[in-house]
């Protein structure tokens, strides 16, 4: 049963929230396969290199799970191409621990007309190292005696290193443009030191049948960036009153359940992804700009693996998409009297591909 097939460690870095999840909800990168989810045999110490890229197109507007569908007929909707290669760095120890160490590269667009004071469709982007992260993990049970199945919990650190003050121009007439930071679901990093927790889990039934759970949290306590909203100009005076005039630096969390099914060398995969903006951090306050939200996805996936080299796809595809209401919404419904809901852009679905070798 000797097999190389599946990551030795959780490869869930969002990182900042980096990992973007499919839209506007700024979920940074949490990459394609977040665990080693079969046994294997080989417990021996080395270097395993993963490279997974990210892509997706967000561009369906929510208002909770409301589809707002005139946008897309009225061609205002915003359109987010987001692409991010994570290069993640393992070191095995021991058949026990093992550290990790993540950095991803985002390139990354957005079309609107919004931005550009309605004048037309116009693009801003950015491009450039995210937020990297470093972990430790250990498996709470000894894997060459427990073979079957076990349990491994993960500690990190996410640094600050993306640049969370990006800046583009945007048009403010037909002939003039000004430089301002980029919206926030394109920003490379999220300003802010944070600290990730995981749990991956699996048990094999057989030698063709098993079952995986993967979490993941990232706290920042950081409660704002100090990055405006306003991108060329001055915030607006509800984006004052509200809190809004300012970026947050938000907690995310990712959850990942699903069965693989082993054919020779390709491991096919079925499960089920929640990828999470919170409104309220667990440590530090909420305020600030923010569009939290989750979205709920099938996850089909394939592994392929042979001698020290495997290469994976994985394709989560929307089933529940809802942008929730943020602490500026809460305080704008309360300071108005009428209910404030904001929206953000999703995608149908995103891309993961990948491969891992062993040195």
């Amino acid at each position: 049963m000797k097999r190389i097939s599946i990551i030795i460690l959780l490869f869930c870095v969002a990182l900042a929230a980096k990992t973007y999840s499919q839209g506007c909800v700024a979920i940074r990168s949490t990459g394609g396969i977040c665990s080693k989810m079969q046994a294997t045999q080989d417990t021996s110490s080395g270097w395993y290199l993963n490279a997974n890229n990210r892509y997706f197109t967000s561009f369906r507007h929510f208002i909770g799970t409301t589809e707002q569908k005139q946008r897309i007929q009225q061609g205002t909707n915003v359109i987010n191409h987001q692409y991010t290669l994570d290069l993640s760095l393992t070191r095995v120890l021991n058949p026990r621990w093992s550290i990790l160490l993540d950095m991803p590269i985002e390139s990354n667009s957005r079309s609107s007309l919004y931005e550009h004071h309605n004048l037309g469709r116009y693009l801003t982007h950015s491009f450039g190292v995210g937020d990297i992260r470093f972990a430790v993990y250990s498996w709470l049970l000894d894997p060459v005696r427990s073979p079957r199945g076990n349990v491994q919990v993960g500690l990190g650190i996410k640094l600050p290193t993306g640049n969370y003050n990006y800046q583009d121009y945007f048009h403010t007439s037909d002939s003039t443009r000004a430089l301002g930071p980029v919206d926030q679901s394109i920003q490379l990093g999220d300003g802010g030191t944070g600290f990730t927790s995981e749990i991956n889990a699996y048990y094999n039934f057989s030698r063709a049948v098993s079952v995986y759970g993967n979490f993941y949290y990232l706290s920042n306590p950081r409660e704002q960036n100090g990055i405006s909203t306003a991108r060329e100009g001055k915030p607006s005076a509800n984006a004052v009153k509200n809190g809004s005039d300012v970026m947050s630096v938000p907690d995310q969390y990712m959850v990942r359940a699903g069965v693989n099914i082993s054919i020779k060398d390709f491991i096919i995969s079925a499960g089920v992804r929640d990828e999470c903006l919170p409104v309220h951090d667990l440590i530090g306050g909420s305020g600030g700009f923010r569009r939290p939200g989750y979205i709920i996805s099938g996850e089909p996936g394939v592994t392929y693996s042979f001698k020290k080299i495997s290469i994976y796809g994985f394709v989560p595809v929307a089933i529940v998409r809802n942008r929730t209401q943020s602490v500026p919404d809460e305080i704008s419904t309360k300071l108005t009297g009428n209910m404030v809901h904001g929206d953000a852009a999703f995608a149908d679905y995103a891309v993961n591909i990948g491969c891992t070798v062993r040195f």
